[in-house]
């Protein structure tokens, strides 16, 4: 008699928290919905090669959370991110590290710097799109503060580990970055990729992401290297219009069309590619 009322008891538990499951991630697609929603038009309008609701939801982003964004750019997901999140969550910008900047070729002493002020100036931009009170600081892989260490529930790096990539033999950023992330990151934190895929054959011509693009089993093996293993993937964002040759890179196509400025015609057939194909992957640290 004890024991099937405790197999009940048990039982009337494992629903209640099934139900409270069900009910938390209903809830956060409604908030998420309503954030995309109040957008500019311009920003939605990447939505459809993006894919941002199903990006985070395989991330398993929710309310609340400690999230950091690696390169954070113009903010096109910080704004999103620091909606979402909401009051109770925490957004870092993770900047690449200093020394990067002067590695790129078209680097001035004029770019270098603005990229080097970006980092500091991510709280700015994270209240440019909302005054929520969410908490939020920006560092560097190489500048990560100790009371950051061990807090972070998610770490994103959507389309920002090719150049990580890239300066790897010239200066070990690679590396560095998922050492760092692996230390932020909580014992049951996630990592999110969103990375642009180049084909199985184009490995060892131009995949070290100085084309934009990285091999997909390749990003696999230098995270499993870094202490890392695959919880999934997702071809939430592929794309298979995107057919690279070997000396393409992914800034031919939108947004940039930074090849086709005064070819009409091939710009329309950029356009008509769309955006690049990308692997999306998520991966936790090992013990």
């Amino acid at each position: 008699m004890l024991r099937n009322t405790a197999w009940i008891l048990l039982s009337s538990l494992l629903l209640a928290g099934w139900a409270q499951a069900a009910a938390d991630s209903t809830d956060n697609e409604a908030t998420l919905r309503q954030v995309l929603e109040a957008r500019s038009a311009e920003e939605r309008a990447r939505d459809v090669a993006r894919h941002p609701a199903e990006t985070l939801a395989f991330f398993q982003v929710a309310p609340g959370m400690t999230v950091a964004e690696v390169l954070p750019g113009g903010g096109w997901y910080t704004n999103i991110l620091a909606n979402y999140l909401g009051g109770k969550g925490t957004l870092y910008g993770i900047n690449y590290p200093d020394r990067i900047w002067a590695l790129f070729p078209n680097a001035t002493d004029e770019s270098v710097a603005a990229r080097i002020e970006a980092t500091g100036k991510y709280p700015d931009l994270v209240k440019s799109f909302t005054d929520n009170g969410i908490k939020t600081k920006g560092f560097t892989f190489n500048s990560v503060p100790p009371d950051v260490v061990g807090t972070v529930d998610r770490v994103l790096l959507i389309r920002a580990l090719h150049n990580l990539n890239r300066f790897e033999s010239q200066s070990g950023t690679r590396s560095q970055a998922l050492a760092s992330i692996r230390s932020m990151l909580k014992a049951d934190g996630l990592v999110g990729v969103v990375q642009h895929r180049a084909a199985v054959a184009d490995s060892a011509s131009g995949t070290d992401g100085s084309r934009g693009y990285l091999v997909e089993a390749e990003v696999i093996l230098m995270f499993e290297e870094a202490g890392f293993e695959l919880v999934a993937t997702s071809e939430i964002n592929a794309n298979p219009l995107d057919q690279p040759g070997v000396d393409d890179i992914v800034w031919r196509l939108p947004p940039s069309l930074a090849t086709s400025k005064d070819d009409p015609e091939l710009r329309e057939k950029m356009q008509a590619i769309g955006e690049s194909d990308r692997m999306t992957l998520l991966f936790r640290k090992t013990p």
